[in-house]
């Protein structure tokens, strides 16, 4: 007969392959906090609703104490041949405490009891990566507010485009990152919920207390309907697809810092601590920790892509294919954690080099739709007729190998006799860029505006 305390049905020793096949403690050993948590949880409940003595009750509750001190301590390290965490902690108590030990799963399954180890799990770490994006965000707006004035070429297609500041540019990516907050946050409260005492996926017959665990758990209350609850992993693919769109977001930023830092740009200098060295060309400095945070955002799509493959086709109610929902989520999780308390770190501590900014707002004809708005605006010109005087004096500028903002007025009126003398302190990128006054603009005082909204946004989530 097999020895394992979840096999009443089986008579034969399972297969060494199966075993090897099943066994999720390897992994889900992370589990044993939230385990732990929920078995006190459930116990105490037990006790209360009267369906275990309190003897009973103060036995199992003095057990697993002791086993959550002796795994945080190393005394127990549960590398066991148990098939999951809840086995092997339900079995440790029992050696432990004896019979009262075994009435610990009275009114419970491993379906509802994983499904309640994994959700404490999500939750607690999607209020851990929110905290840490709030703190990125704090770091980009400090970056931002010292950079409003800072030119920078604004890009389309990776072509320079039109003059915005530096601050601006990291604005938009504390506006990527505010919008992952508030993904997490929100899927926080969705999830908020209760599994256990909901068994193997029909409930239970006795007289238990849902509420009890789920108010002492921190849950806002118990799930609606127990079939849909053991088989639901709807929280972990939102953590997935969380995490996914987040690191898009730092991958976005990734390239650009990439880009920023290479020798043809010279935008950002990365501190010495963010970047290694070639192994046979000295003169080297890698941005390796932006790379990686690319690179990683591919590592996380694909634990999202491999759960919605999981689940596509699961009929109700658990089912043994789920126990791959785990691994693909704890190392999106430590991926996540990790990301952002880097990422953070690197922006904090880069430099800006707003010269070189400065130089490469003048390639590309930055201002060039100033002109064409100022023949819009002043001159009543159509727009696509000032469109195409706009592009005849960005020829007479390439031709003289000069910028559109270093053309005098005798160039521009050569082009078009309708060009007045004040359309030359307009063509100034500066200008230019504090033209933009418009809601959302790139003007220093738009872009300040901007910074304000958000740290009081910031401080409203404190």
């Amino acid at each position: 007969m097999s020895k394992k305390i979840a096999s009443a049905r089986i008579s034969e020793k399972s297969s060494q392959l199966l075993q090897e096949l099943n066994n999720s403690l390897p992994f889900d050993k992370v589990l044993y906090r939230e385990d732990i948590e929920g078995s006190r949880a459930h116990a105490f409940m037990l006790a209360e609703q009267e369906i275990i003595s309190k003897e009973d009750y103060a036995l199992i509750e003095k057990g697993l104490v002791e086993i959550y001190e002796e795994i945080e301590s190393g005394q127990y390290l549960l590398n066991g041949d148990e098939e999951d965490i809840h086995m092997a902690i339900e079995g440790y108590l029992t050696e432990k405490i004896g019979d009262a030990g075994k009435r610990l799963h009275t009114a419970r399954s491993r379906n509802d009891q994983v499904a309640l180890d994994f959700r404490l799990f999500v939750q607690r770490n999607t209020q851990a990566i929110a905290d840490l994006l709030l703190q990125n965000i704090r770091t980009l707006t400090k970056v931002a507010s010292k950079n409003t004035a800072t030119l920078l070429p604004g890009m389309t297609h990776l072509q320079h485009a039109q003059p915005i500041n530096f601050g601006y540019h990291m604005m938009a990516y504390a506006s990527m990152f505010k919008r992952d907050y508030e993904r997490f946050t929100s899927s926080y409260e969705r999830n908020n919920y209760s599994p256990i005492g909901c068994a193997a996926l029909a409930g239970t017959p006795h007289a238990i207390n849902r509420k009890t665990t789920a108010e002492k758990l921190g849950f806002k209350a118990p799930t609606l309907n127990c079939l849909d609850t053991v088989s639901d992993r709807d929280f972990a693919l939102e953590i997935l697809f969380n995490i996914s769109t987040m690191m898009m977001h730092m991958s976005r930023l990734s390239e650009e810092l990439i880009l920023w830092s290479a020798s043809e740009f010279k935008f950002v200098k990365l501190s010495d601590k963010h970047a290694t060295g070639s192994s046979i060309m000295p003169q080297k400095k890698n941005p390796d920790i932006p790379e990686l945070l690319r690179g990683k955002t591919g590592r996380v799509n694909g634990n999202l892509v491999s759960l919605l493959t999981v689940m596509k086709g699961l009929p109700l109610a658990y089912n043994k294919d789920m126990q791959e929902d785990k691994e693909g989520v704890f190392d999106s999780v430590k991926t996540a954690l990790l990301s952002l308390e880097v990422l953070n770190e690197m922006i904090d501590e880069m430099t800006v080099n707003v010269d070189e900014m400065n130089k490469a707002c003048m390639i590309g004809h930055l201002s060039a739709t100033d002109l064409a708005d100022y023949l819009v605006k002043e001159v009543g010109i159509p727009f696509r007729d000032a469109y195409h005087i706009t592009g005849n004096v960005v020829n007479v500028a390439e031709e003289k190998g000069l910028d559109i903002s270093e053309l005098i007025f005798e160039d521009l009126q050569a082009v078009d006799d309708r060009i007045g003398k004040d359309v030359v302190a307009l063509l100034d990128n500066r200008a230019s860029m504090n033209a933009r006054q418009s809601e959302g603009g790139t003007s220093t005082i738009r872009t300040e505006e901007q910074i304000d909204a958000l740290v009081t946004w910031l401080k409203e989530q404190q």
